[in-house]
């Protein structure tokens, strides 16, 4: 293969609200962080380690207005894109490096109703009806089942 390719996919949840910054010609960039999570099992103590990697999110123009209006701390989203790293230097004339992730394409994971769940006005107009529904077809899904269905055949 002669190409080359510089491609990320990432699966996270926002570290903060998105910051916009605009410039002249209206342009403008939106910038978030972004972490993903990776657990596993130490061998030796058994316990359960989760490690969190944080990635610098970087969108531009349109999709950064909308990704502003609609994203918030905390929200899943997917992120498609490529690596990009900046050097500049700092106050004490030291080159310093960051490596971005340059967004190409986005969805957002988090369903609408949970992101107005957590708006406190939200979850105390919410009746106990309408909090228990959703367990209900799941408890219907189990009683449904027979019970010699456990027999698999490989």
């Amino acid at each position: 293969m002669s190409g080359t390719l510089n491609k990320v996919m990432l699966i996270g949840h926002t570290g903060d609200d998105v910051k916009m910054h605009f410039f002249e010609g209206g342009n403008s960039i939106g910038r978030f962080p972004l972490a993903t999570n990776e657990s596993y099992t130490n061998r030796t103590t058994n316990e359960r380690v989760t490690t969190t990697e944080w990635h610098n999110i970087v969108v531009r123009n349109k999709g950064a207005e909308i990704c502003e209006k609609y994203l918030k701390k905390g929200d899943k989203v997917y992120i498609e894109g490529r690596l990009k790293t900046r050097k500049w230097q700092d106050d004490k004339g030291q080159d310093r490096y960051s490596t971005e992730i340059q967004c190409t394409d986005f969805t957002f994971l988090t369903p609408k109703n949970d992101q107005q769940a957590t708006m406190p006005q939200q979850q105390s107009q919410q009746s106990p009806a309408q909090s228990q529904a959703p367990a209900t077809p799941a408890q219907t899904q189990n009683v449904q089942q027979p019970e010699g269905d456990d027999d698999l055949p490989f």
